[in-house]
């Protein structure tokens, strides 16, 4: 699974520019489309343009390309639920390529239809399913440049005599398990200490996909509940409500994960 930084809703302001590929939100809810980056061009070869866009996909395994051919037009789109880094540097690629074969970008009021299709399909790893109840996954809202995260939550009590040594231990399950992001917000009280855990990572880079294995993870957090007198789940009703903080244990891409826009 593949933790951190993304956009859907909104463009990443500020951090990439693009000549030809526009950006196209997704809408959530019953809708629940993909994110697209798209973009329709011109090109004296069309046959060439597209085999180097072959040869410059077989770099990015984890991401879907979908070409639709009317002569010497190509529409290109790529996309998902999540765009990391990678769909971005992904364009950015290709617009080098179409810079490179001369291309103009088409008139989008001019209908457009297709002679032929081409698809070329993500690498998908098998589908994990989440082993341990505790785990929730969870999104955010919007932080600097429009940045959203993909995290792990997982809300759980236990004494506060036990808290300081069981945030270490997170600390070291976290850098086994290829986690580079952990921060909680807490509740003391009495003897008691609420917590709501988060754990994820940062931008994710062509070069730099840091995937976690969940299940691997979850199994060392019931281990620590064996460790520790923790219970999943908050203790004594609202009014005890982990809203300190956030303490910040490990951190990475701080502008795009905790400060908002």
């Amino acid at each position: 699974m593949i933790l951190g930084i993304y956009w859907y809703f909104k463009f990443p302001e500020n951090l990439y520019q693009f000549k030809f590929f526009r950006f196209f939100e997704g809408y959530g809810g019953h809708a629940d489309n993909a994110a697209e980056l798209g973009t329709r061009v011109q090109a004296g070869n069309i046959e060439r343009l597209i085999e180097k866009l072959e040869i410059l996909k077989k770099d990015f395994p984890q991401i879907y390309l979908f070409l639709s051919i009317q002569d010497q037009q190509l529409l290109i789109t790529t996309g998902d639920h999540q765009l990391f880094d990678y769909h971005f540097q992904f364009a950015a690629e290709i617009e080098n390529i179409l810079l490179e074969e001369n291309a103009v970008k088409s008139d989008d009021t001019i209908p457009f239809t297709a002679d032929s299709n081409k698809s070329y399909p993500p690498e998908r790893a098998a589908y994990e399913t989440i082993e341990h109840r505790f785990i929730q996954m969870v999104g955010s809202d919007f932080k600097q440049n429009n940045a959203e995260n993909y995290s792990i939550r997982i809300d759980c009590n236990l004494p506060l005599a036990c808290k300081k040594d069981f945030i270490s231990d997170l600390v070291s399950v976290c850098k086994e398990e290829n986690l580079h992001v952990f921060y909680y917000k807490d509740c003391d009280f009495s003897d008691q200490s609420n917590l709501m855990l988060l754990f994820t990572n940062g931008r994710q880079y062509k070069n730099q996909i840091q995937k976690v294995d969940i299940n691997s993870f979850g199994k060392k957090v019931r281990d620590l509940s064996q460790k520790y007198p923790l219970h999943f789940g908050h203790f004594g009703g609202m009014k005890y409500y982990p809203i300190h903080g956030p303490h910040v244990e490990l951190m990475t891409d701080r502008d795009q994960i905790l400060n908002t826009i």
